[in-house]
């Protein structure tokens, strides 16, 4: 069980500390307990709890009336919003819950009910890349427990992977050849997954290496194939300086090659990239890329 701040809460849940305190005093909707040194602090019971209001108080139900609800009440109305296709929100504060449960079949509803009504494409830009951005933030500074951000991860890389199996991919004579992986000591692989998914609608050939390749590999692939693009993210906290060492040494091996790069980290960069690296801000611009190469 993890242990949160009430600026914590607040970053979770949208709900300024402020009222959280009013809500403590006023509704008794949560009751912080008390370090061995007077520190106050929320659990994973309270969180939930206050997620929950959050949604029923966004749909326009009062506090007032929120805290005379029983818990299962609470839940049967939750559960009506969060199956409205337009409330991304709510399904967003559900995945948190399946989260923090551990709760797959929760994470089952919450996905397949966006999968029917936006896509699977949709479901996961508009879905599943808002969650792991909220939860991104909140991992790196400590908040969450690995194990529930594995969990959820890995739930998703299954429903991934088994979409990009089901793609028949028909290479032809305009196909190019991308090479997709991580750099060395990066893990964060669903974004990569997803572009391999994209990719591959595309009929495009990929060769996915996955986390955490070192340049050598990257060197004997090119040797043994025909590579025509190389596609890598960086979502860990490396400097601005080892970045920019790496994407150098990058473009200066691969000289023929352009180079397609994403993540997060790649938001706070401020230097200028070597002629044939390529910064993709976002899928519909990655598509933009693709179709290009369709074309060449």
């Amino acid at each position: 069980m993890a242990n949160y701040s009430i600026k914590d809460l607040e970053n979770f849940t949208g709900i300024k500390a402020h009222t959280i305190r009013i809500w403590e005093k006023r509704y008794k909707i949560v009751t912080p307990k008390r370090t061995c040194t007077n520190i106050r602090y929320y659990d994973d019971d309270d969180l939930k709890k206050l997620l929950n209001v959050s949604i029923l108080n966004r749909h326009g139900v009062k506090i007032s009336n929120i805290a005379n609800y029983s818990e299962e009440s609470m839940t049967e109305k939750i559960l009506n919003y969060s199956q409205s296709k337009n409330d991304i929100e709510t399904q967003i504060e559900g995945l948190v819950l399946a989260m923090i449960d551990l709760d797959e079949q929760n994470f089952e509803k919450i996905f397949n009910n966006s999968v029917i009504n936006l896509g699977f494409e949709q479901a996961i830009l508009k879905l599943m890349y808002p969650f792991f951005e909220k939860i991104g933030i909140l991992w790196q500074i400590g908040t969450i427990n690995p194990a529930q951000e594995h969990f959820i991860s890995n739930l998703l890389r299954q429903k991934l992977i088994a979409a990009t199996d089901g793609i028949v991919n028909k290479t032809n004579s305009k196909s190019k050849t991308l090479v997709l992986f991580l750099p060395e000591g990066e893990h964060h692989e669903l974004g990569l997954i997803f572009l391999n998914y994209i990719i591959r609608k595309f009929q495009h050939k990929v060769y996915y290496l996955g986390e955490s390749v070192p340049i050598e590999g990257l060197i004997e692939i090119s040797k043994a194939k025909k590579v025509d693009f190389f596609v890598t993210s960086i979502v860990t906290s490396l400097t601005n300086n080892e970045i920019n060492k790496y994407l150098n040494t990058l473009a200066e091996q691969f000289p023929e090659q352009t180079i397609y790069l994403t993540g997060l980290r790649l938001k706070t960069i401020d230097f200028e990239f070597p002629a044939n690296i390529i910064l993709i801000g976002s899928i519909g611009e990655f598509k933009s890329e693709l179709e290009k190469a369709s074309l060449s």
